[in-house]
């Protein structure tokens, strides 16, 4: 487990950067990105598992499908949203934003009734705190990064939508036939978009092939399908909170490569961000086994 949680901060790390990259270096869209990082990764994850269960597709019920397909369409329209905001705003504000979904899954688990026990509110206060850090609430400085700050926390929602839809779908599918699903679903919609907006998914030079090749495979086929892994034995709130690495991961490669300036309080955050993801885990621990129930997930599940 603990390399699945360092693999899927590393690649959705990579993610901002190499979309904030490959944008403003070649004539590859927005949607291209979403469409082909989907596309690629869910021929990648279906061919092995059409090979050792041809039929294993067949078999899945409509509960699998459904939750496959609001985990794709979370995704698809998360995808648009943090990918078009990183072209308005910096990538440590848009990553920063865009990843506070665990904020969100608590949300809705209040919303539907679900109780937080306290050492887990906290552990969220310590890594928001943390994301304060990095950031230093330095966010729209004009008209154009306000949009793209907006952007980022409408991705942070759907973000938040696609892991709960996901760890719904995974409690009876394996990784490889719900990502597989899932991605389809996704590459699908925004070749949709992609249509109706008119922007080209194909004809872009070969930097900006490489480009969506490095996307892919950094970004959705190791970072995605990782956590992907991991919401079949964690709740989503817990993934979420290790999503939240992502932020001062993605601020020391924009900062590397793009030469970006690395926010201040980076270092400091990161801190915050580990002492809160430790606080939520042991917290829901401690709460399922006060209750002398198994030490499953909770946050986030049903």
């Amino acid at each position: 487990m603990p390399l699945f949680v360092v693999l899927g901060v590393l690649g959705v790390s990579a993610s901002g950067p190499l979309i904030a990259a490959t944008l403003a270096g070649t004539s590859v869209t927005a949607l291209a990105v979403a469409f082909w990082r989907n596309a690629l990764a869910a021929v990648v994850m279906a061919v092995p598992v059409a090979v050792r269960s041809p039929g294993q597709f067949g078999r899945l019920g409509r509960r699998e499908y459904f939750w496959s397909a609001v985990a794709g369409v979370a995704l698809a329209f998360h995808f648009v949203c943090f990918i078009v905001s990183l072209t308005l705003t910096s990538v440590a504000a848009s990553t920063a934003l865009v990843c506070l979904q665990s904020g969100w899954i608590a949300v809705f688990s209040l919303v539907r009734g679900k109780r937080l026990p306290s050492p887990v509110l906290i552990g969220l206060g310590l890594a928001f705190a943390g994301v304060v850090a990095i950031t230093g609430l330095d966010l729209g400085s004009s008209r154009e990064a306000v949009l793209g700050d907006v952007l980022a926390v409408a991705g942070g929602i759907l973000a938040g939508l696609y892991t709960m839809a996901g760890g719904q779908a995974r409690q009876t599918m394996g990784t490889g036939t719900y990502t597989a699903v899932c991605y389809s679903v996704c590459a699908l919609l925004v070749a949709v978009m992609a249509l109706a907006t008119g922007q080209p998914l194909t004809g872009f030079e070969p930097a900006g092939w490489i480009g969506i090749a490095a996307i892919t495979l950094a970004a959705q086929i190791v970072g995605h399908t990782a956590f992907n892994y991991l919401v079949a034995t964690l709740s989503p709130l817990v993934v979420s909170m290790f999503i939240l690495l992502e932020i001062p991961g993605a601020a020391l490669l924009a900062a590397v490569f793009l030469h970006e300036v690395l926010p201040a309080g980076t270092y400091a955050g990161l801190a915050l961000i580990l002492a809160g993801l430790a606080v939520v885990v042991l917290g829901q621990r401690g709460s399922r086994q006060r209750r002398g129930r198994p030490l499953e997930p909770e946050l986030g599940t049903d």
